[in-house]
């Protein structure tokens, strides 16, 4: 259910927070309308609607507010609430600004919206100004300025209303008497500084600067500035007139003009009576009546003075006044209750991050299990692979040897086949020969028409008997003939027969039985081989050719 009360106010912001940002800020950069109809002071609330004093005004957004929460409206109940809080703090009553004030951050944890915390920091800052609280002031103003840079950077919203977060600044530095910071900060509204809606009027920042010029030796400057400004303030904010009375006075002070500076501090004091605004401001100006006092030596006056300041500042700033004894209780209230939903969180977080934990490390014994399980499969697997690839290589390799054992062996057998075929051919032509010789012997017993006639059948040729071999041997030695004659291409056709002769291991006699030469020519061919081959002397002629 909180879930969705948080969604819901997130919908809610995006059609109204525009509208709430821009009045808010109006809020705190003049605190609450007040206008001088008739010689008359009254007040207005966010409708517009008259009170004839803050107290009625109180009452009214006080029930306003409860109505608000009673409806579910925590949005609206807040800027009733920040409204509230200006209220009180125009009536310096610091207490119950800072009460209603942290009701604000308890209803605004439930809203997570920039531009509620940025006015929210800013209020917190500026508040911290008022009792010189400098280290806490700054930090809470700068974390309203970051928020507001980080809106414009995201386009939501314009750099113009960058200016009232640097005013800021410019009224703090203003209050802890820094003028040169103050000028810093002054001229960083004025870069950012135009016309938009609900902008802070420009007479507020030359009262800035009239202060910054009296500070800085331009009293003359400082003094026409006040009084240009003057029937603005008269006319649009007359409580305002409390402050630009006392820098007025601070002024004539500055230029020597003592008299009519104690004018302008009692006309400053006359206008916060009048109008009952920046009361906690008038313990300053006695402060100043005291010193103007004190210099004309009217010490009686100067101790009445200084009486009533010390008595209007604890009254205002004391912890132990009756204003804002509460104050210190509210804040530890806040802290404590903070501190509670802090811890909380943490709790929350903290059995978060164990179960998450948990389920971290759940996960990662899963992830080991699984990888390792992986890891296994998958050796087991290649193993499988790199066995059966080792085998299949095995196999072809065997299959190859027995192949070309096969061959080899086909091959010898061949040459064997070729061997004796050839050597058969030898004989019979040698037998042929002889009996081709035994007939011409006897031609004497025999007609000679028969005999012609015989010795024309029988044919002993060694060229036919070659040619034969040649293509036989070639076709079963065919690797062996090309790579002879691609090595050796200078080897004549009588070459190439020795070679033959002599891969079928045919000896000098049966190579010169079948060229038909002497054995002592085949010696000398086979030497003239040699050279031809390039061979030598302790290489062997077989062995080379046997290679090939």
């Amino acid at each position: 259910m909180k879930h969705l009360f948080s969604s819901l106010y997130s919908n809610i912001i995006s059609f109204v927070i525009g509208t709430f940002w821009l009045f808010s800020s109006v809020v705190l950069a003049q605190g609450a309308n007040d206008i001088n109809e008739s010689g008359k002071n009254f007040f207005l609330d966010s409708k517009g609607k008259k009170y004839e004093n803050s107290g009625e005004l109180i009452k009214e957004l006080r029930k306003r507010h409860e109505t608000l929460l009673q409806k579910g409206d925590t949005l609206q109940g807040i800027d009733v609430l920040m409204q509230l809080a200006d209220v009180y703090g125009h009536r310096a009553e610091y207490a119950n600004s800072y009460d209603v004030f942290w009701q604000s951050l308890f209803l605004a944890d439930r809203v997570k919206n920039d531009s509620l915390d940025a006015l929210i920091a800013w209020r917190l800052g500026r508040f911290y100004s008022f009792y010189k609280r400098e280290k806490e002031s700054l930090k809470y103003l700068n974390k309203a300025l970051n928020i507001k840079k980080n809106m414009v950077k995201e386009g939501n919203a314009d750099p113009a209303y960058l200016v009232l977060n640097y005013f800021a600044f410019v009224s703090t530095y203003r209050e802890f008497d820094m003028p040169k910071l103050a000028s810093k900060y002054l001229d960083s509204c004025l870069i950012y500084y135009k016309d938009v809606k609900n902008q802070l009027p420009m007479p507020q920042l030359n009262f800035e600067k009239a202060f910054i010029l009296s500070k800085t030796g331009h009293n003359e400057e400082a003094l026409e500035l006040f009084k240009n400004l003057e029937p603005y303030f008269l006319e649009n904010r007359p409580s305002y007139m409390v402050l630009v009375y006392t820098y007025w006075g601070d002024v004539l002070q500055n230029i020597g003009d003592l008299n009519n500076s104690v004018k302008y501090y009692e006309k400053a004091i006359n206008a916060s009576e009048k109008y009952k605004r920046h009361i906690d401001f008038t313990p300053l100006i006695y402060e100043r009546l005291t010193e103007h006092y004190v210099k004309q030596g009217n010490y009686q006056k100067a101790y009445e003075n200084l009486k009533i300041a010390k008595n209007l500042d604890a009254l205002f700033f004391d912890g132990r006044s009756s204003k804002n004894k509460s104050m210190l209780e509210i804040r530890d209230e806040f802290r404590i209750e903070k501190q509670r939903q802090l811890d909380l969180i943490q709790q929350q977080r903290f059995e978060k991050l164990k179960q998450e934990e948990k389920i971290s490390m759940l996960q990662r014994v899963i992830l080991l299990g699984t990888i390792v399980f992986i890891l296994i499969l998958a050796f087991f697997f290649f193993r499988h692979l790199r066995n059966k690839h080792k085998l299949e290589k095995q196999l072809i390799r065997r299959n190859k040897e027995l192949e070309i054992q096969k061959a080899n062996e086909l091959l010898e057998l061949k040459n064997k086949e070729l061997a004796a075929s050839v050597l058969q051919l030898v004989e019979k032509d040698e037998f042929l020969k002889d009996l081709k010789e035994k007939l011409k012997s006897n031609k004497d017993n025999l007609q000679q028409s028969e005999i012609n006639k015989l010795l024309r059948t029988i044919s002993v040729n060694n060229n036919n008997n070659w040619e034969e071999f040649r293509l036989r041997f070639t076709a079963v030695n065919e690797k062996f003939y090309k790579k002879l004659t691609k090595k050796y291409p200078n080897l004549t056709q009588s070459d190439h027969k020795v070679c033959a002769l002599i891969k079928l291991n045919f000896s000098s006699k049966d190579m010169a039985r079948l060229l038909g030469i002497s054995v002592e020519s085949v010696h000398t061919t086979r030497y003239r081989l040699r050279k031809k081959l390039k061979l030598e002397r302790k290489e062997n002629l077989e062995d080379f050719i046997a290679q090939l």
